[in-house]
């Protein structure tokens, strides 16, 4: 793909970056700002990021597996690290195998508790749950 496009990323949940966790001591903190951040640190050592793109979403979204310029999946470390969660329903568990690394680890949001972000923006949205 090329030029700038609003991508949607393959078979994972991010935290919106409005939405609040609780770290190991209950604490509140914006876990969506601190995947974003995590994100962009992530990309930044090896830019280019190529994508390949499986359609797109309602939205009109590109929904895609993105690849730096080293070769790490963006989708999978994401996962791996705690920034975002494996969701199946669109992924057939491709980045399932990511998710008890980042558990064990208690990295990410995996740190303390959090609303699943699909659940999270139903709630916010008022609306059924489309995990």
């Amino acid at each position: 793909m090329n030029g700038l496009q609003r991508i949607r990323l393959n078979g994972i949940d991010a935290p919106e970056s409005w939405q609040a966790c609780r770290d190991a001591a209950g604490r509140p903190y914006r876990c969506g700002k601190d995947a974003a951040f995590a994100l962009e640190e992530f990309l930044s050592k090896s830019r280019p990021i190529r994508c390949v793109g499986h359609g797109r979403d309602r939205y009109r979204r590109v929904v895609a597996h993105c690849f730096r310029a080293d070769g790490q999946s963006v989708n999978s470390w994401l996962v791996r690290h705690g920034w975002a969660v494996a969701w199946l329903r669109y992924s057939k568990g491709v980045f399932w195998g990511d998710q008890p690394i980042a558990k064990a680890a208690s990295a990410g949001v995996w740190r303390g508790s959090f609303k699943i972000p699909c659940e999270a923006r139903a709630a916010r949205f008022k609306r059924r749950a489309a995990c």
